[in-house]
């Protein structure tokens, strides 16, 4: 662990973060890409789907949004599954927090604005080396924001003229994202158990439940679902 007097945030270390983060950039383009795309087809307009990749930045956030896109925005249900999907933030956000603890307060929350899992995952790796710089967080974040609202251009621009995205498969892209969370996670079969309630309770809510509420349902159900998973057991002294 590195000790809190050692910790800061600069430019150099900010770099860094950039260099380090741009291999994976590629795949967040084509991710935002399929985003600008399917939010045209949902009626958003160009600039609000590139205004809402911007000032959101929530790449699962923003599809499950367009689930729930329409005449008349069913506002609630909306606040809760954003909740619902980005409420880890609240525990990637306190296992990082003795790292940022010493910081003003301008660099400590600045330095989770862009927050996201895979700069917080090389940030936390760094913190748990003993590293002293917090750049990896704010380099990698800026990295990761400007490659998905890149993305989401591109989409609008080039996808403007794709009237059946499903045609080139783009309508499933979030499934492969969430497929691929679920089997590049744990390789632990319990894991399994709240995707399953997801998965159940989100056609139940598709079939009894008014419009739009399979989307919420299904998330508090597989969050509740996870809380019943047993935590890891401690290696036999």
């Amino acid at each position: 662990m590195s000790r809190a007097s050692d910790v800061r945030l600069d430019l150099a270390g900010t770099v860094t973060g950039l260099r380090r983060m741009a291999p994976l950039c590629l795949f967040v383009v084509i991710f935002g890409l399929a985003f600008g795309v399917a939010a045209l087809s949902h009626g958003l307009s160009g600039l609000e789907a590139v205004l809402m990749s911007a000032l959101v930045f929530a790449g699962a956030s923003q599809f499950a949004a367009l689930e729930l896109w329409g005449a008349e925005i069913p506002l609630l249900p909306l606040i809760a599954i954003t909740f619902a999907i980005n409420a880890r933030h609240l525990l990637m956000g306190a296992a990082i927090q003795p790292w940022l603890s010493h910081l003003p307060a301008g660099q400590r929350y600045a330095s989770v604005v862009l927050m996201s899992d895979s700069n917080w995952a090389m940030a936390a790796a760094d913190y748990h080396s003993g590293k002293t710089n917090v750049g990896m967080l704010v380099g990698g974040g800026i990295a990761l924001w400007a490659a998905w609202v890149a993305g989401t251009l591109l989409g609008v621009v080039f996808g403007s003229g794709i009237t059946q995205p499903e045609r080139f498969g783009l309508d499933v892209i979030m499934g492969c994202f969430l497929l691929a969370m679920l089997v590049g996670g744990r390789r632990d079969l319990t894991i399994l158990l709240p995707w399953t309630a997801a998965a159940l309770a989100a056609l139940a809510a598709m079939t009894w439940l008014p419009p739009h509420s399979h989307v919420i349902v299904g998330a508090l159900a597989g969050g509740l679902a996870g809380l019943l998973l047993p935590g890891p057991r401690e290696p036999a002294s």
